[in-house]
């Protein structure tokens, strides 16, 4: 079987708080967009994983990747050949990781006709895979478990931009300057009316980590200057912790031309223009 593991975007990202152990509480509007990596899952009588693809280099084919610890969450003596096809950044705010262990656990519960691993098990891989697995836009809170759908959304399109510097996750939420900051506006319980509605109301809200980001790697300021800059780009902002930022669209051409004239100009960035997936 073929699966499609799409890419995880943060369209905001509030930073609530911290627990006790550690685990910064959130409250994210999270969407996927029709692009991402693939994952091809094969009976085998032991498991194996074999990367493949553009952004192959350096993704470990071991206990290490994501996929393989997906693997193992179900009952012993089940084996798989895996072939993960890499297209998205790594460790580049959009759940690529995340998203390939989430197809991964649809894809084996398919093959191997067994029940999925209970919701905790599930979080322990990362707080992005619960709603990778669920696959569809959500308000994501608490550490990652808590998930409610968001209300319909228009069609809407995304160019993604990633500069190919690394952001690293915990040196920018060790210089968030505060970690109580208050929630998500409520979203309207009818929906949104058009791309410029929605786009209106993520104006009320922000990515906490964008800040301490653009301070780390200032190429993050200069990704977004690019996107706020394209015509009918309606929001730009940066997904998760980074470093992929994304210009928020109502049509397709133009995303299309933004994209194009994007990577012309920047020729060692990764930018896709995509559809966000009802």
């Amino acid at each position: 079987m073929r699966l499609f593991a799409p890419a995880k975007v943060n369209l905001a990202l509030h930073v609530t708080g911290r627990r006790d152990d550690g685990y910064h509480l959130l409250d994210s509007v999270v969407v996927f967009a029709g692009v991402g990596d693939w994952l091809t899952i094969e009976a085998d009588p032991a498991l194996s994983l074999t990367v493949t693809g553009p952004r192959s280099a350096g993704v470990p084919v071991d206990r290490r990747n994501l996929v393989w610890r997906a693997a193992e969450l179900f009952p012993p003596g089940h084996g798989a050949a895996i072939t993960l096809e890499k297209h998205l950044p790594h460790a580049g705010g959009i759940g690529g990781g995340s998203a390939d262990a989430a197809a991964a656990l649809r894809g084996l519960s398919d093959l191997w006709q067994v029940p999925m691993p209970d919701a905790g098990a599930v979080l322990s891989l990362g707080a992005d895979v619960p709603v990778c697995a669920a696959g569809r836009p959500m308000r994501m809170s608490g550490i990652g478990e808590v998930l409610d759908p968001l209300p319909p959304l228009p069609p809407l399109w995304l160019v993604l931009v990633n500069a190919g510097v690394e952001v690293p996750t915990g040196a920018v939420f060790s210089a968030l300057e505060r970690r109580e900051n208050p929630p998500l506006p409520p979203p309207p319980a009818e929906g949104w009316p058009d791309a410029a509605g929605f786009a209106g109301w993520l104006c009320g809200a922000r990515n906490d980590l964008e800040p301490p980001a653009r301070a780390t790697v200032p190429v993050i300021g200069e990704v977004l200057d690019r996107l706020d800059t394209r015509p009918g780009c309606l929001l730009a902002r940066m997904s998760g912790s980074g470093g992929t930022c994304f210009g928020l669209f109502a049509e397709e051409v133009a995303a299309q031309a933004a994209a194009q004239q994007i990577a012309a100009a920047e020729p060692g960035w990764w930018v896709e223009a995509a559809p966000v997936l009802g």
